[in-house]
């Protein structure tokens, strides 16, 4: 059994299936070969022309009036605008949230003119609160003086239908905009509209845009309403420069950035907002990763400020990142991002312990055979399960859920994530269909989801979700799987290569940085970083040197897993090293292994 286990726990390599039709389209639209290849290898049968998806551009953003009960919900915050009501904003409390909230409050009070003191940010708390519109939430909002007419939320809401109903019978009105998936029945009834391109009944072409981008939308309708009604001048601001924002939520809450126009249009112009460096919180953070880091690209929202940005709602409540984003000089920016950067160490230094933790268990069900990983830590922080849950799948290309105690007494919190071809959230509802009581809260989408499950009730739910994971993968076998794009020639092994790669860019979820595999002698290695656990290494590849560098090569404290004069198979990106202005070629290995000579 252990050399079966070991076996099915190997990586494989594996080429990327192209699309020959979108092959030959791509090559007829003037892309290069290698240009071609990458995105065939991507997209199969986009729903999007091929011209938007190559030349993201404003144009390709649908309007929203296409969103079911959008105009409804704009008019009903154009009213609250006008008559000078208190408006309370409800939002997630990780990046996607907080990008959500930045974009309805600069938007009313910038751009609208409601007074800040009107204005009421209300974001939960990630241990004490839960997800969602919480009964804390609800609390909170009807002990405010004067209370709201109104609540915006983002992000949430659409599963909130027993909370929602409080603030209904409270006289409060409110206004949800999400993308999570609802639940089988329907959009909760006691909300004043449910904008969510998720619902079955909403026409909007793209159900993939992340929750900054619904508000985004919501809010541009808003400004077209008060100018329609004489409120605003038809030439008052638009909110083109928030797209800066909701291109951070967007990369950070990993929505599609394959066949979806509207994201990469986002991301792009997104990017080159930020790029102007207008704002003290893309100064500071760029202050703060050095000289070199510039210019920001989707890969530096999704490693280094998302994750800051998530490091504070994982441990402590998120205003910081909530004020950070909105800092108005880089003195306030700088001092809120310190506290953001402790707490990332500080969710580090935890994740790695828990990691370690997650793992151990995960072998014990792997050697059972399982297929799922549902892992409970008894002292586990909250904080940091989906980020361990990813590790996990990352490793044993299994789905995983990590599980610690919530702050309800007997009860259980979870996040999961996903691998290809099991959709999470359908599980999810399959699993509580077959075991109710076991799975009193779920929500989510195809990639990651949230639970709440009874501690007493544990194996009745991992047996129920098991099932339903069987079910869809219908005998397909499991095992971490590593899609790359061919391999490159030694004269391909430079930087104008980097260059037309990157042409292609904004990269992320379902358009993945291309990945190749290489052939290579280990001319020089040695093991870097404070705890010993990355490989550098300089690699021969005939008719020159690369340097590369190998992240988490090893657990800390481990051997070099490679000497000199070692043959190996590895798969790696391109990348731009930048010391001191000049740019070299790295590359980033994600996985190698020994091979014959």
């Amino acid at each position: 059994m252990t050399t079966m286990l070991s076996s099915s726990l190997v990586p494989r390599i594996v080429g990327r299936e192209c699309s020959d039709t979108l092959y030959r389209e791509a090559l007829d639209a003037g892309l290069s070969e290698l240009q071609a290849r990458i995105l065939a290898g991507r997209l199969k049968t986009p729903r999007a022309p091929l011209e938007a998806l190559i030349q993201p551009a404003l144009r390709w953003i649908e309007h929203p009036a296409r969103l079911v009960d959008a105009e409804r919900g704009a008019e009903r915050i154009l009213r609250a605008i006008v008559d000078g009501e208190h408006i309370g904003i409800i939002t997630d409390y990780d990046v996607d949230g907080i990008t959500s909230h930045v974009v309805i409050l600069r938007t009313l009070n910038e751009l609208f003119g409601v007074p800040r003191e009107r204005l009421h940010s209300l974001i939960g708390h990630r241990i004490h609160d839960g997800y969602g519109i919480s009964a804390a939430l609800v609390e909170k909002t009807l002990a405010l003086t004067p209370r709201p007419g109104l609540v915006i939320s983002a992000d949430c809401g659409s599963s909130d239908e027993a909370r929602l109903a409080r603030l209904k019978e409270a006289g409060i009105d409110v206004v949800v905009t999400d993308h999570h998936a609802l639940p089988v029945e329907g959009p909760p009834a006691s909300a004043y509209a449910v904008v969510n391109p998720s619902r079955d009944d909403c026409g909007y072409p793209d159900a993939t845009i992340a929750g900054c981008m619904v508000s985004w939308l919501l809010m541009s309708l808003v400004r077209s309403q008060l100018i329609a009604a004489g409120v605003l001048s038809e030439d008052a601001p638009k909110l083109s420069p928030w797209l800066a924002y909701v291109a951070l939520g967007t990369v950070a809450d990993c929505v599609s950035l394959g066949d979806s126009a509207i994201n990469r249009a986002v991301v792009t112009l997104g990017l080159q907002l930020i790029n102007r460096m207008a704002a003290p919180c893309w100064r500071v953070m760029a202050e703060r990763l050095g000289a070199d880091s510039t210019p920001f690209t989707a890969e530096t929202l999704a490693f280094q400020m998302g994750p800051r940005i998530n490091a504070r709602s994982r441990l402590d409540d998120p205003y910081a990142a909530l004020y950070f984003m909105l800092a108005a000089d880089d003195a306030s920016a700088r001092r809120y991002l310190a506290v953001l950067d402790d707490d990332n160490q500080s969710r580090k230094a935890i994740e790695a312990d828990m990691a370690e933790q997650a793992r151990a268990l995960a072998h014990r069900q792997l050697e059972e055979g399982a297929r799922l990983l549902v892992i409970y830590l008894p002292e586990g922080h909250p904080g940091v399960q989906g980020i361990v849950a990813s590790r996990l799948v990352q490793a044993f290309g299994r789905p995983a859920l990590v599980l610690t105690p919530a702050s309800e007494a007997g009860m259980l919190t979870g996040s999961g994530r996903s691998v290809a071809g099991v959709h999470l959230r359908d599980a999810l509802q399959r699993a509580f269909e077959l075991a109710p009581e076991a799975l009193p809260r779920f929500g989510g989408h195809s990639g990651a989801a949230g639970v709440g499950v009874p501690l007493a009730l544990l194996d009745a739910f991992s047996d129920a979700l098991a099932s339903a994971v069987d079910e869809q993968l219908n005998g397909r076998e499991l095992y971490p799987l590593i899609l790359c794009d061919g391999e490159l020639n030694a004269r391909q092994l430079d930087l104008d290569v980097l260059d037309e790669l990157e042409a292609l860019a904004p990269f992320g979820r379902e358009f993945e940085a291309p990945l190749f595999e290489g052939r290579f002698i280990i001319d020089q290695a040695r093991l870097v970083g404070g705890e010993g656990n990355h490989l550098m290494m300089t690699l021969d590849a005939g008719s020159r040197q690369l340097r590369a560098i190998w992240f988490r090569a090893v657990s800390p404290g481990e051997a070099p897993p490679f000497a000199p004069g070692d043959a190996i198979h590895c798969a790696y990106r391109l990348s731009r090293n930048r010391y001191r202005g000049r740019e070299s070629l790295q590359l980033m290995v994600e996985h190698a292994g020994r091979r014959d000579r």
